[in-house]
């Protein structure tokens, strides 16, 4: 009886408690153009305790009765106070106004000023487009993920590449969404550009580490890329022209407050300008690319909003009647965000994406062809967030992804053709996963973010599997059988794996703390190519019979720490990476239209592990970091190197990075940049045969020679004109130099044969850029 009375008055003390609580919620905008801010601050400081916006500007927090003072802040806006006497649940919403008197300043975030000691995440970045848009550009374009390619622990797939190697990881293993849709290829110019226009960009999220368990699908890292929503308040325009394109942005209210759409484009114009000013060489040529973003926001009611965004983009290449070259990506996303009550957050969306390339020779001559391939994806998510009290936030949700997989068609016209019509197995998968995390605070100093991911992988039919002799190492010239599949029919096993995610943020002061994270991450998509960089004709195919998923388990460990008022910003993190399932190809491989190309496929094992320093000054007239990373990555896969480890195309053994920016005064801005990293990976030739008057060359172990280290210096110099009488009204000219001592960085070395002398052989290296090339851009907003 006792029992029963001390259970009975300890549950209504816990309901008494819970009476005793109010719960404070709404969105955190951009007061000038209604924008949401991504990781805002809201805080009380009689309690000590706070929370942060989410990727929708959404903020809930749990506190007792009374009376209190409420602060909301933001980097680069004008932190805002109000007093609040709270008695009951309420919605409040508030705007924050920029500092345009204050110099803008180069950071790598957008959050509090000590986010980075404070946060449960590690190996994670945020980079506001500011930051991006002060640096030195390549052609006068900002590039997004040329600045990602800055920071530790991230290296660049080549001279020419928009490609990216996270901590050992190849191009294919980076999960890059914009507005949740995943983009494929995500180069411009065979990879000089990336298709994401920094005017119609709001927010960049980099994951390399410690990867909340909602994000799934690649082994290395995440890049979560926002557009912007649209202006809410009025009418704005953002616009540049360069000497390779122009671009321009138009966004504002259709009604003010409640309804906005954004629609931004791009294109270069070096064909048109060429053929213009009589170029011989774009006389019959056509090279150029294209993009259109468009995004529209509607607020239904304090409980519900609406947004559609679209990307579409294409690069066109033409040789006359020689050949063409055309590749691009579709995105489409439309979300519901509905609030239940005021802690229950859901964000459902349905996601289209689509990419395409062809490559042939028009005409209807002999060698005519039209080689056609596409990947396509119909994804439905569902996310909540729950804000159960200030020390406790749940996630949990479900997505499942219809992939469509279509490796490549072949169509000729005319009967002359020296070709013939073909068509690869097309295939179809299905994947579905379901998550759940929570992200708990057990005292000032002690935070941990725990969760886990269910995935499953199926291929579905139509299709056909060709049966091998020998399964484990299938040989083209050994099919037994080839089996068929009906539509919807399932083929072969399912993948499925339980993907656990853990991070912990111990604070030792409130300037400094250390972190750990363990992740596995499961890739069930595969690039299957044997360049270093993505290239348009590369393909994607799914895991499958003969393709096993890509699976990696990470452990990483840093110390974090802050000086003079987060003025400076310090970290050393270091990481180990096991990875099973490392698909490789045979020495040879021929990869072009091979319709058994799972019998040039290898699988293995990897390793991956490295330490990276950063050193940043975030305030003051001279801004920017230092990055360093030693790394290194290896492969065992028997059939190469004799079972032995080699190193893997992605290592790099050192990776420098200097970035500044110097306030000159309120009208010039001076940029530089800085890279050093060792060279790739590269087979040289130890030996030489010549048959039938050819040379045939014998080459050393897979990896076990180097190109030379890489490395470029780029300037900028950027100028604010004085504002006319309307305010708002901006203009900047930017003028910047790429590779300043125009060093001749080797792309590749390959051997050949000495035209004066066939007996002799001379080693060609290619450089993509072997000079300084300089840019303007003038660029306009208001």
């Amino acid at each position: 009886m006792l029992k029963l009375k001390i259970l009975t008055l300890m549950l209504l003390c816990a309901v008494l408690a819970k009476a005793q609580e109010i719960t404070l919620s709404g969105y955190l905008k951009d007061a000038s153009n209604g924008e949401a801010l991504i990781g805002a601050t809201l805080f009380v400081p009689e309690l000590k305790q706070g929370t942060a916006s989410n990727a929708y500007g959404f903020y809930s927090l749990t506190i007792p009765k009374g009376n209190y003072t409420i602060r909301v802040s933001f980097i680069g806006y004008h932190p805002h106070e109000q007093k609040l006497e709270a008695r009951e649940s309420v919605t409040r919403d508030f705007s924050l106004s920029g500092l345009s008197e204050q110099i803008e300043e180069v950071t790598v975030r957008g959050e509090a000023a000590d986010a980075n000691v404070q946060r449960v995440e590690m190996g994670m970045t945020t980079l506001p487009v500011k930051t991006i848009q002060k640096l030195p550009a390549f052609m006068g374009e900002v590039d997004v993920i040329r600045t990602i390619q800055l920071l530790p622990g991230i290296q660049s797939g080549g001279e020419a590449s928009s490609g990216l190697y996270v901590r050992g990881g190849g191009p294919d293993e980076n999960l890059m969404i914009l507005d949740e849709a995943p983009v494929y290829n995500a180069s411009h110019l065979l990879g000089f550009f990336s298709v994401f226009n920094s005017n119609a960009i709001k927010d960049i999220q980099v994951y390399k580490s410690g990867i909340p368990a909602e994000y799934g699908g690649k082994a290395s890292s995440v890049i979560d890329i926002r557009q912007k929503d649209g202006n809410s308040k009025q009418l704005a325009l953002d616009g540049g022209i360069g000497n390779l394109s122009s671009r321009l942005t138009i966004e504002g209210p259709i009604i003010k407050d409640r309804w906005s759409f954004l629609i931004a484009g791009r294109r270069t114009y070096y064909d048109v300008l060429g053929k213009a000013m009589g170029l011989e060489e774009l006389k019959d040529n056509t090279l150029y690319f294209y993009d259109l973003n468009g995004k529209s926001n509607f607020i239904i009611n304090d409980k519900n909003r609406i947004y559609l965004s679209a990307y579409n983009g294409k690069d066109v290449f033409e040789l006359g009647e020689s050949l063409y070259m055309r590749w691009g990506n579709t995105t489409a996303t439309l979300r519901w965000n509905h609030i239940y009550g005021d802690k229950l957050f859901m964000n459902v969306s349905a996601i289209y994406s689509k990419y395409r390339y062809n490559l042939g020779v028009p005409g209807e001559n002999a060698d005519n062809f039209d080689w056609s391939s596409q990947i396509r994806d119909y994804n439905l998510k569902l996310d909540f967030t729950y804000y159960f009290n200030p020390r406790n936030t749940f996630k949990f949700g479900a997505n499942t992804i219809l992939h469509n997989f279509k490796p490549g068609q072949v169509l000729t016209n005319g009967e002359n053709s020296m070709f013939n019509d073909l068509e690869l197995t097309e295939y179809n998968t299905r994947e579905n996963a379901v998550y759940l995390s929570n992200e708990q605070q057990f005292s000032e100093r002690l935070s941990v973010q725990y969760g886990v991911r269910l995935s499953h992988f199926q291929q579905i039919g139509e299709g056909e599997v060709n049966i091998y002799e020998n399964p484990d190492q299938p040989d083209k010239d050994e099919v037994l059988e080839t089996i068929h599949y009906g539509k919807g029919d399932k083929i072969g096993d399912a993948f499925v794996h339980l993907e656990p995610r853990v991070g912990m943020k111990f604070s030792l002061d409130r300037a400094s703390s250390v972190k750990a994270s363990y992740n596995r991450m499961v890739q069930n998509l595969h690039l299957i190519s044997n360049t270093q960089s993505p290239s348009p004709l590369d393909i994607w195919l799914p895991s499958s019979t003969y393709i096993k998923p890509l699976i990696v388990d990470q452990v990483s460990m840093g110390y974090f720490r802050n000086f003079k008022n987060n003025m400076w910003e310090t970290s050393v993190e270091v990481y180990y990476k096991d990875m099973q399932n490392v698909l490789d190809y045979k020495e040879g491989a021929e990869l072009f239209l091979n319709e058994n190309i799972e019998t040039e496929l290898l699988h293995g094992t990897g390793e991956s592990k490295g330490l990276e320093v950063l050193a940043k000054k975030a305030k003051g007239q001279l801004t920017g970091w230092v990055g360093y990373t030693w790394s290194k990555t290896t492969r065992k896969i028997e059939g190469i190197n004799n079972g032995n480890p080699y190193p893997s195309d992605y290592d790099r053994t050192h990776d420098l990075s200097v970035v500044g920016n110097y306030e000159l005064n309120k009208r010039w801005n001076l940029a530089a940049n800085f890279v050093y990293s060792t060279g790739s990976p590269i087979s040289y030739p130890v030996a030489k045969y010549t048959v039938q008057g050819n040379q045939v060359f014998e080459y050393s172990a897979r990896n076990s020679n180097r190109l030379p280290d890489y490395n470029r210096l780029d300037l900028s110099a950027t100028y604010d004109f004085k504002k006319n009488e309307h305010r708002r009204f901006k203009q900047s000219i930017n003028f910047s130099i790429y590779n300043v001592y125009a060093r001749r960085n080797a792309y590749s070395i390959t051997p050949e044969a000495n035209e004066d002398n066939p007996n002799q052989t001379q080693f060609v290296r290619l450089s993509i850029i072997g000079s300084a090339i300089p840019s303007i851009t003038y660029n306009v907003k208001f």
